[in-house]
């Protein structure tokens, strides 16, 4: 059985889903985590997200391509 560490920095291959309900935003994620947000929130969170998501694909690419890892933070732009 892994243990508490491994599973979080062992990446999820399914994506959440985010449903409108009563004005509000809920998105849900594996393991019954669920986060309620506004409309605003929600737009900021899923900008964040494909920012991150084009980040981290740039990252795997440049591992893949033997160049190395750059921006480990997660926290680079590559558009920048």
């Amino acid at each position: 059985m892994p243990n508490e560490s491994d599973s979080a920095l062992t990446p999820r291959t399914d994506a959440g889903r985010a449903t409108a309900e009563k004005g509000v935003v809920v998105l849900d994620g594996p393991d019954g985590v669920a986060v309620t947000m506004t409309a605003d929130a929600a737009d900021g969170t899923a900008d964040s997200l494909r920012s991150a998501a084009k980040a981290a694909r740039a990252q795997r690419d440049q591992t893949e391509k033997g160049l190395g890892s750059h921006g480990e933070s997660g926290s680079e732009d590559p558009t920048e």
